[in-house]
């Protein structure tokens, strides 16, 4: 009992440090912890306390205890019992499949890396590719929402550059959470945006369980005040028009909402609008097989950034024209429903998405390229620089006559026209001949894509949003 036993000197020095390592694990980390997640909850009260929509309990909440608290969902549990039955797969298989589901979508939300490092990384890219000009905003209206209600961003979708925009002018307000395409599950952009705040969704999937879990999860952070921003599209407008709104996120979050409950939902019309869309001749080019296919490419990706790179250190980089955003008044569920005297069921999702995205497309900014690409498509022959201002002020008069929101360099209508035509040669979309400015007939679609962006404008709409 009290021989000398001998270890190797390796074995030691393991043992020490395996107990050193439980020493730290029971006693010193969780003070560790406790330390660290004070300091953080104070830095998250302070950023609360100069943002006009908290950031709520739930975005805080763990990914794994959101995920358990997703997948022992009753609507959830129940859900999956009855997939279970009618698939006739045993239900353990079922709930791991429903396990992949719940990881794939819920987002691991890090205030640091939404507030340290997103916000100035949006800044730094949107103002180092556009002028970023803010459009139309009604503050009264915005200020008056109720600090409880859950609040949606509901945008059109004319680029990806459209999250990095949005995030960086809405950063006074709060931290959104996206809905994003599986376009962008690839690494490193999968980490960076889930722990962003964003959740993925397949766009295309048919899967019943999936969508019941998806559907709930948007419950979920509707009913926890998350605010969050959709595209009502689903996806990017191939021809430079507003699209309908598809039902998908609306409907869950209808179906989720108590319209006698203390909780509001209020929906943000949001308007964007580019005098370049980095994606254009990707979205516009018809592939052989007579579709449109887009996708997002790592190597593509790369290749623009080491040509915008390449184009600053040899100093012939230009800002691709001016990028804005304006804000229409704010849309309360719970007054549209009193309004349309309906329940927020069955058909009301549809009449509810038409309003919305007709609300969206009263507030979606008039920029140089689009006005120059209207004036230069409306004529249909060469113009001189003279007659082209005049057209160009023509389009404006009729513009500002329904309300919609223009933005005009310095306020001179003359910059703006030369402006756009700048932008538009230097592409080689319009060619210039003696004086004289005409559509180049291989870019003709292209050109129509901008002059699209702001056709609904001049229909007989009502334009009550905007100023």
């Amino acid at each position: 009992m009290f021989e000398t036993v001998e270890f190797p000197l390796w074995f030691v020095w393991i043992a020490g440090l395996l107990a050193f390592a439980g020493l730290m694990d029971r006693i010193l980390m969780p003070s560790v912890r406790w330390y660290l997640r004070r300091r953080l909850n104070r830095a998250i009260e302070r950023l609360n306390d100069h943002l006009q929509l908290r950031i709520q309990p739930f975005k805080l909440t763990r990914r794994r205890v959101m995920i358990d608290r997703l997948l022992h969902d009753p609507k959830v549990m129940e859900a999956l019992t009855a997939h279970a039955e009618t698939e006739g797969m045993p239900r353990e298989v079922v709930a791991e499949r429903a396990a992949v589901y719940a990881r794939e979508i819920v987002p691991s939300f890090s205030a640091f890396a939404y507030f340290g490092f997103a916000i100035r990384l949006s800044r730094f890219l949107s103002e180092a590719l556009y002028r970023v000009r803010l459009g139309f905003v009604d503050e009264k209206a915005l200020a008056a929402v109720d600090p409880d209600a859950t609040v949606v961003f509901v945008m059109n979708h004319r680029s990806n550059m459209d999250y990095v925009l949005v995030t960086y002018l809405a950063a006074q307000h709060s931290a959104l959470s996206y809905a994003v395409g599986e376009w962008a599950r690839v690494w490193p952009l999968q980490q960076l945006i889930r722990s962003l705040g964003a959740y993925f969704i397949r766009r295309k999937s048919r899967d019943i369980l999936y969508r019941r879990i998806l559907a709930r999860y948007v419950q979920m952070a509707t009913e926890g005040g998350v605010t969050q921003a959709i595209f009502p599209e689903g996806g990017l407008s191939l021809d430079g028009r507003p699209r309908q709104a598809r039902l998908g996120l609306l409907s869950y979050i209808l179906d989720g909402f108590d319209p006698k409950g203390l909780r509001d939902v209020v929906f943000v019309p949001v308007g964007l609008n580019y005098d370049r869309v980095l994606e254009d001749r990707v979205l516009t080019r018809v592939d052989p097989d007579g579709e449109r296919h887009f996708e997002f490419r790592v190597r593509v990706f790369l290749g623009f950034v080491w040509r915008q790179l390449w184009l600053r250190l040899t100093r012939r980089f230009y800002r691709h024209g001016y990028a804005c955003v304006s804000f229409g008044r704010p849309v309360s569920l719970k007054q549209f429903i009193a309004a349309n005297d309906q329940s927020a069921d069955g058909g009301f999702a549809e009449g509810l998405g038409a309003s919305l995205m007709q609300q969206v497309e009263l507030v979606i900014p008039v920029l140089p390229v689009p006005l120059v690409a209207t004036a230069l498509l409306d004529e249909g022959a060469p113009l001189s620089m003279l007659k082209l201002k005049a057209r160009c002020h023509h389009l404006l008069q009729g513009f500002h006559a329904k309300g919609a929101y223009v933005h005009l360099p310095h306020e001179d209508e003359d910059y703006a026209v030369e402006v756009g035509l700048r932008i538009l040669t230097s592409r080689h979309m319009v060619t210039e001949s003696g004086g004289v400015y005409a559509v180049n007939a291989d870019d003709r679609a292209l050109v129509q894509y901008y002059a699209n962006s702001i056709a609904h404008l001049r229909g007989e709409e009502n334009s009550d949003n905007a100023t």
